[in-house]
């Protein structure tokens, strides 16, 4: 048979089955995903593109119906010139308009907040007279979602929740300088504050408004600057005023009116308390085996960059918190991981592996009963290789290891054995058929070309399901993106390695 008429899988046999790097080639790809398993990003789930913000524009004084009629509408009407915006909502307040927009899914995050930015500051001459500069807020889902999170609750109520949320708000800042780690934020904590409970009935009774003693006491917590200036020694002095209120006791004579000449103290007409801030009405409960009953808690929640290892993040973030443990505990406060994606994206990836090899077992069982020992040694050496290479391209083209990355290799896992298997039982059947042939070189190159377009086009049609889902939009679209990328990389890859390396081994072993 001339060259001429070999087709890819002739050529990729003839080429292969001899050549001195072949080994080489083949030790090199089971290294390529050894290395992609090792950095290769692992994630609970797949990042999905997600563009929105929102325009705040601040118009003093203004009712709602003004505030929806001078910059809700005509702010719309801009935004809705914007290319990919899907939806719009927009809230009229006292003061304040607020357009939220959202953008399709899938849309460039990027280019969408820069469209955004430059359609409101183009059109900022729109805004009526009084309107405070626009305030444009975009939406990062990346960070949003939190990788861990860890509830911290006081042991016997030794110290208050305020105390709590000063400790954790210091660890926070150390997480925060761990490499990658995106946003730290809080959930239920308690912040210091002085509260005043004013007595309605004591305003009335000295004619006074909550909005003149609000302003009263804004005018004293003002922090004067230090004064500099020269003597006649020409020596330089600094003057350094007091702050007014510094503790509890200076709020309470704070003087806020007088009556027939006579101070009116803010104690004389409200109750002032150091505490936490009351207003905040949100509160995170704790439950475990201790507290059936719930206790008061603050979670800590990590998020991390886009593109990131999440197991390696959270490995720094709890060796961390382990290391600060025993100062915890002599401060009574302890701590419950709530959430660690990099644990369940770890677990996740050991399993499959694990279930890889299962697998690989089982297939080498039902072919030694079929085909041989030898010959289905053969085709379970193969699937490391087609893995290894389909997670390396994986890698290479910005993927991650995440649930949906795992499913599309555990669907393709049937499949990527086909082409293996098609190959070497064709070349089994040419060895029986042909007894007289003994050059195994010749007979291997043959068999592996004969099935050759029949596989191709049998693994081009299985392909050819998989395309139609990259068209698939919305949030599922960009949730199972993974699958329509990993499965035909997979096939096609267990195409090459198949015509590669089958008649190589093949010849070595038969």
């Amino acid at each position: 048979m001339n060259d001429i008429n070999y087709n890819i899988a002739g050529k990729l046999a003839k080429t292969f089955i001899d050549h001195p790097l072949t080994f080489i080639l083949s030790i090199f790809i089971l290294s390529l995903g050894l290395i992609s398993l090792e950095f290769m990003p692992r994630e609970e789930n797949p990042q999905i593109k997600v563009s929105g913000g929102a325009v705040i524009v601040p118009l003093p004084g203004a009712k709602p119906s003004e505030i929806q009629k001078v910059i809700i509408e005509p702010l719309e009407k801009k935004i809705r010139e914007i290319k990919g915006v899907e939806y719009i909502y927009s809230y009229a307040k006292e003061s304040v308009g607020i357009v939220q927009v959202q953008y399709y899914i899938g849309e460039d995050k990027k280019d969408s907040n820069l469209k955004l930015y430059d359609q409101v500051m183009r059109n900022i001459d729109m805004m009526p007279k009084g309107a405070l500069e626009p305030i444009v807020k975009t939406m990062d889902i990346d960070t949003d979602i939190p990788i861990a999170t860890i509830a911290f609750y006081v042991d016997n109520n030794k110290i208050s929740q305020t105390q709590l949320y000063n400790e954790i708000s210091k660890i926070s800042h150390e997480i925060n300088k761990i490499e990658n780690v995106a946003l730290v934020d809080f959930k239920g904590e308690k912040k210091d504050q002085y509260n005043v409970e004013f007595n309605a009935n004591k305003l009335a009774s000295y004619n006074l408004s909550l909005g003149a003693i609000a302003q009263r006491v804004k005018a004293l917590s003002q922090i004067t600057p230090n004064i500099k200036s020269d003597n006649k020694e020409k020596n330089l002095t600094v003057l350094s005023i007091k702050n007014a209120i510094e503790s509890k006791e200076d709020l309470e004579n704070i003087i806020i009116s007088y009556n027939f000449n006579t101070p009116i103290y803010l104690k004389d007409v409200a109750k002032v308390t150091k505490g936490f801030d009351i207003q905040n009405k949100k509160e995170a409960i704790l439950y475990t085996k201790e507290h059936k009953e719930g206790i008061s808690q603050l979670t800590l929640e990590i998020s991390k960059l886009k593109g990131s290892n999440s197991v390696i993040i959270n490995e720094k973030i709890f060796e961390y918190i382990k290391s600060i443990e025993n100062k915890l505990e002599n401060k009574n406060i302890k701590y419950v991981i709530t959430r660690d994606d990099g644990y369940t994206a770890n677990n996740a990836v050991n399993s499959l592996v694990q279930n890889l090899l299962i697998s690989i077992i089982i297939i080498a069982i039902l072919l030694i009963f079929t085909l041989g020992f030898k010959e289905a040694m053969i085709v379970s050496l193969l699937v490391p290789m087609i893995l290894s290479m389909t997670l390396f391209i994986g890698f290479i083209l910005d993927e991650t290891i995440n649930r949906i990355t795992l499913f599309a290799l555990i669907v393709s896992l049937g499949m990527l054995v086909d082409a293996a298997i098609i190959v070497i039982e064709n070349i089994v059947r040419h060895r029986k058929e042909d007894k007289k042939t003994t050059d195994i070189k010749t007979l291997s190159i043959t068999a592996t070309n004969e099935i050759g377009n029949a596989t191709n086009i049998a693994t081009i049609a299985i392909i050819m399901t998989f395309i139609p889902m990259f068209f698939v939009g919305g949030m599922m679209g960009q949730f199972m993106n993974p699958l329509p990328v990993f499965v035909p990389i997979a096939l096609i890859v267990s195409l090459i390695v198949a015509y590669m390396f089958t008649p190589y081994l093949v010849k070595k072993f038969l």
